[in-house]
C-alpha cells in the first residue's frame, strides 16, 4: 500500500473516531451515498469539460467516498478498504481470461459479449432474470437504456432503429390523445410521458448512442444558447423576460446562425 493511501485511510478513521468529526462520525451509507453519487457527476463533469486538474481533485473527491464507505463497514466488521480493491483485482482477473488466463485474442465485440456472460455465470440462480443488477439508483433515463439493452440480449428487441422510431410516434400520438382527453398532470399523461421516455431511450440505445450522454449534450445547447439570448437582449438594451414569445424566438434563432 503506498504512503498516501495510508495516510488517507488514516485521516478517515481519525475523522470517525470517538474525539474526531462530529459530521463524520454521525455518517452512515445511507446519508452518504448521495454524496458518493454528486462526486461521480463531477467526475464527469471535469472530463466533459477537458478540466484535467479538475478531474484530478474530483477523481480524490470520489475516492474518499470509498475510503468513507469502507471505513463504515470495517467499523461493523463486515469488510475494508484492502478487501475492497481486493474484490475489484479479483474481478477484473476473472472477467479478463483473454488477458490473464488462457482464452486467447478476442475482438471487441468478442470481449464485450464474454464479459456479459461471465456476468450472467457470476448471477447466477440468485436471479435468472435477465434485468437482473440493473441498478434502481441510476439516473431514469440511463436506467432505461440498461433495461432496454438487457432485454435486447435475450432477444426482445425491434428489428430495426425505424421500428424503434415508429414506437416513439406511437407514444407521442398516446401522450397528445391523453393531454387533449385529460387534465394537466393527470395520472393518464403521466404515465404517457414516461412510455415516450421510455421509447425514445430504446431509440437512442438502437442507434448506438449513449442517451444519457445525448440529453447532458442537449443540456448544455440548451443552456448554452439560452445565456446567449440573454446576452443578446441586455446588448440591445431589452430586458428578455419583457419580451414576447416572437422576439425571445428572433433572439434564439440568432444565437442559433452565430454558432
Amino acid at each position: 500500500m503506498s504512503a498516501r493511501i495510508a495516510q488517507l485511510l488514516a485521516i478517515m478513521a481519525r475523522l470517525r473516531s470517538p474525539d474526531g468529526c462530529p459530521w463524520d462520525r454521525q455518517q452512515t451509507f445511507a446519508s452518504i451515498a448521495p454524496y458518493t453519487v454528486e462526486e461521480a457527476y463531477e467526475v464527469a463533469d471535469a472530463i466533459e469539460r477537458g478540466d484535467l486538474p479538475g478531474l484530478k481533485d474530483e477523481l480524490g473527491d470520489l475516492l474518499f467516498q470509498v475510503v468513507f464507505h469502507a471505513q463504515m463497514a470495517h467499523e461493523a466488521g463486515q469488510f475494508d478498504f484492502e478487501s475492497v480493491a481486493g474484490a475489484i483485482c479479483d474481478k477484473l482477473t476473472r472477467r479478463h481470461p483473454h488477458v490473464f488466463g488462457n482464452g486467447g485474442a478476442l475482438s471487441i465485440a468478442e470481449q464485450s459479449s464474454a464479459w456479459e456472460n461471465i456476468k450472467a455465470q457470476e448471477r447466477g440462480a440468485a436471479d435468472a432474470s435477465a434485468l437482473h443488477g440493473v441498478p434502481h439508483a441510476l439516473p431514469a433515463l440511463l436506467r432505461a437504456y440498461k433495461l432496454s439493452k438487457r432485454a435486447a440480449r435475450v432477444g426482445f428487441d425491434f428489428e430495426n432503429a425505424g421500428q424503434c422510431a415508429d414506437k416513439v410516434d406511437e407514444e407521442l400520438a398516446e401522450v397528445r390523445a391523453a393531454s387533449h382527453d385529460s387534465r394537466a398532470a393527470s395520472p393518464e399523461i403521466f404515465e404517457e410521458i414516461g412510455d415516450l421516455l421510455f421509447a425514445a431511450a430504446n431509440l437512442a440505445r438502437k442507434l448506438d448512442v449513449d442517451a444519457e450522454a445525448a440529453l447532458r449534450a442537449a443540456n448544455a445547447k440548451f443552456e448554452r444558447r439560452f445565456r446567449g439570448m440573454e446576452s443578446l437582449a441586455a446588448r440591445r438594451g431589452q430586458v428578455f423576460s419583457e419580451l414576447d414569445l416572437a422576439a425571445q424566438e428572433s433572439l434564439w434563432q440568432a444565437v442559433k446562425r452565430d454558432e
